[in-house]
């Protein structure tokens, strides 16, 4: 007897021995168990899922001598001729054969005729979808309303293809692809009743391989057992296959967690012994990333549909989520791009080389857990200031946040806080912004009454709402506080005021009324919300208070300069113009800095220095002050090698914290574009034409809305 494959020998004969389509299955044993039948059926879904399969034990269901039923002997002479293929009441029509109309009318003009021997006449068209429209139309009328003796089974495995009419007239089932585990569940029940000694990670490899189709499974089966002369081996699988070791993925893996340069570029010399498709190779690894995070989130959810499910958790409990996530980011990128590489494994190779060295910093600190809480860390949230809306009532002082450094006086601007002094109590680091009095005024034991305190009207009543100023808040007296508001400092305490509202709102007292001058809106202090922010959290600062600022009445533009808090960025001043100008060595330093070739930090230094004195290869420069913030020894030492390289030889450079009484090079480009400037609003406001414009329509030209052009060169 000739040999008979797999596929063919271990086809399922009832549903008892289906593989999957559980809800497929269950359908149709409830509709023939409760003799429900409809007349055509439909089945759709991938190549190998079963579709021709189920519709013939529906044949044998039907026809079976011992009734209708969801379980057909098997051993009767229809079932047996089923099986065998040679059951005349079943007529198997292949649709991508027979495309024709006249193969479809020559198909029914037989359908009005009984059945030879069995109960129905069962018509079973393979890849339906084949058909011609004209094939369609014809069958239409009989699908139907065929007799009652004639049963209908279609298969497809691309029902878009099939016009809505023939679908509306039939029970449509959609047949699932075969996951990896069942079919390593079947192939080892398969592989186990033909006694072939097999190894595990190779069904896994012919399960992916089979893409969710049984029949290929079992296909692929067969020649991996003539590969390996009658056994199934993971590496014989894998060089059947030409596949990718999955091990070596996780090598990769490995040696990026480890940071080991050397293995990485081992690992790829191994996988290019194998002529890999570099880009397959990176999907793999996004896979396997893929399903590490997937792990670290909820390891419940990881699947064994590759074999290694105990791998992946590994990685996930070894490998940071962030690293996860960046190397993730990584090599979709590093797929984008493979193709733009001189060759595909130099650009796989940068990549992995990429990821090491971009990877984040300090990973030995990072926490290694398989799942990461989830929301915002406790220690990075900003307190939340309480708005003036709902500040205490007046009848007790109102808290607000502390800072750990003192504001400044109410009568002048906010400056940059200071260090505590050691003798005065300061709330510890760890602790948020609480509450913290106001240092500037300093009520007595015993404070007057409320109603005796002089009312002092603001100028800024007018304003809008927003900007409208904090009601007045009553001194600290002898009465009980409300049970919401927390108890007064031991400290004497003349009034508290919002994070955000100037301390001269506050209402002031009957002794020091004299030290309080009612400040006028342009000596409005700008609030140091600097101290808002704990030093060591990485959360951007509050945004400055924009309650007060200066309104240009010309433009209504906003002056934010002075709404800025003292903790944002600001533009770098202007350097200010020398008492006198350059001479001597001063006017050398300016031919010499724009040759030195400096740059950043470094040329801010150079440029806002005068040389002083030249003793042979020892100069010596004055810095200005207020530059000093970015003056250090690596700056000076950047700035004599710049000398060196200039000359040609070692000198030795000495720099001074002095102001300049001459004129440096970042004063002289000032000047140089305060001339420039000049020049050219004047040259606009000289125009004939501009002149013209202005006289006959009342215009005016807006200030700050002329720049010289750059390249003009002025003389």
């Amino acid at each position: 007897m000739s040999y008979q494959v797999l596929a063919r020998k271990w086809r399922p004969r009832s549903f008892r021995e289906m593989v999957g389509q559980t809800h497929v299955l269950k359908a149709l044993i409830n509709a023939l168990d409760s003799q429900r039948l409809h007349h055509a059926y439909l089945f759709t879904g991938t190549r190998g899922v079963g579709k021709t399969t189920i519709a013939r034990i529906i044949a044998k269901c039907l026809n079976c001598e011992t009734g209708i039923s969801s379980t057909p002997c098997g051993t009767c002479s229809v079932c047996r001729e089923i099986d065998e293929g040679r059951f005349v009441d079943l007529i198997e029509v292949d649709a991508a054969s027979r495309t024709k109309v006249e193969d479809t009318r020559e198909l029914l003009d037989n359908v009005q005729y009984s059945p030879s021997r069995g109960r129905f006449k069962v018509y079973l068209i393979d890849e339906v979808h084949m058909l011609s429209t004209s094939s369609f139309n014809a069958l239409l009328k009989t699908l139907e309303e065929p007799p009652p003796h004639v049963k209908f089974l279609l298969a497809t495995t691309d029902p878009q293809k099939l016009p809505v009419t023939v679908l509306s007239r039939c029970l449509q089932f959609s047949l699932k692809n075969m996951p990896p585990e069942r079919v390593v569940e079947h192939l080892t029940h398969v592989l186990g009743a033909e006694n072939i000694p097999f190894e595990d990670d190779a069904l896994w490899l012919l399960g992916r391989a089979a893409d969710g189709s049984m029949r290929d499974a079992m296909s692929l089966t067969d020649q991996a057992i003539a590969f390996g002369e009658g056994k199934v081996l993971a590496a014989d699988v894998r060089s059947m296959l030409g596949t990718l070791d999955h091990g070596q993925v996780y090598g990769v893996l490995h040696a990026l967690i480890e940071g080991d340069a050397r293995g990485l570029i081992e690992a790829v010399r191994q996988l290019a012994e194998q002529g890999p498709d570099w880009s397959g190779v990176l999907a793999e690894m996004l896979n396997v990333l893929h399903r590490v995070a997937i792990a670290q989130a909820l390891p419940d959810a990881v699947d064994n549909g590759q074999g290694d499910r105990e791998r992946v958790l590994g990685l996930a409990q070894a490998l940071p989520a962030e690293d996860v996530q960046f190397y993730y980011q990584m090599g979709l990128i590093g797929r984008r791009d493979l193709p733009l590489a001189p060759d595909p494994r130099s650009g796989f190779e940068m990549v992995l080389l990429r990821m090491l060295a971009f990877r984040p910093a300090g990973e030995g600190d990072a926490p290694k857990v398989a799942l990461k809480p989830l929301g915002i860390s406790q220690a990075k949230v900003d307190p939340q200031v309480t708005p003036v809306a709902d500040a205490a009532p007046a009848a007790s002082p109102a808290v607000v946040s502390a800072a750990p450094q003192a504001p400044a006086a109410p009568s002048q601007p906010a400056v940059p806080s200071q260090p505590a002094v050691p003798s005065q109590p300061a709330p510890a680091a760890v602790e948020p912004p609480a509450a913290q009095p106001a240092p500037a005024v300093v009520a007595p034991a015993v404070a007057a009454p409320v109603a005796a305190a002089p009312i002092v009207t603001p100028p800024w009543e007018e304003m809008p709402a927003a900007v409208e100023p904090e009601a007045p808040v009553a001194p600290v007296s002898e009465a009980p506080a409300p049970e919401h508001a927390p108890a007064p400092s031991p400290e004497p305490v003349a009034a508290a005021r919002a994070p955000q509202q100037p301390a001269a709102l506050a209402e002031p007292q009957p002794e020091p009324a004299a030290e309080l001058p009612v400040p006028e809106l342009a000596d409005v202090p700008v609030i140091d919300t600097s101290d808002l922010n704990p030093p060591d959290s990485d959360d951007e600062p509050p945004p400055g208070d924009y309650d007060y600022v200066a309104m240009d009445v010309d433009n209504l533009d906003y002056d934010f300069a002075d709404a800025l808090g003292d903790d944002q960025p600001q533009a770098e001043p202007e350097p200010e113009p020398a008492a006198m100008p350059a001479t001597g060595l001063a006017a050398e330093w300016l031919e010499i800095f724009p040759k030195l070739g400096l740059s950043g930090m470094t040329g801010s230094i150079a440029a806002n220095c005068t040389l002083i004195a030249a003793e042979g290869d020892k100069w010596l420069l004055h810095l200005d002050p207020g530059h000093s913030a970015l003056f250090n020894a690596t700056q000076q030492r950047r700035l004599n090698d710049a000398l060196n390289a200039y000359h040609g030889r070692e000198m030795q450079l000495s720099i001074e914290l002095i102001k300049p009484e001459q004129e440096t090079p970042a004063q002289a480009a000032a000047r140089k574009r305060a001339n420039r400037q000049r020049e050219a609003e004047a040259s606009i406001q000289n125009d004939p034409l501009v002149q013209q414009i202005i006289s006959q329509f009342a215009a005016s030209v807006r200030a700050g809305s002329i720049e010289p052009v750059d390249n003009v060169v002025n003389p």
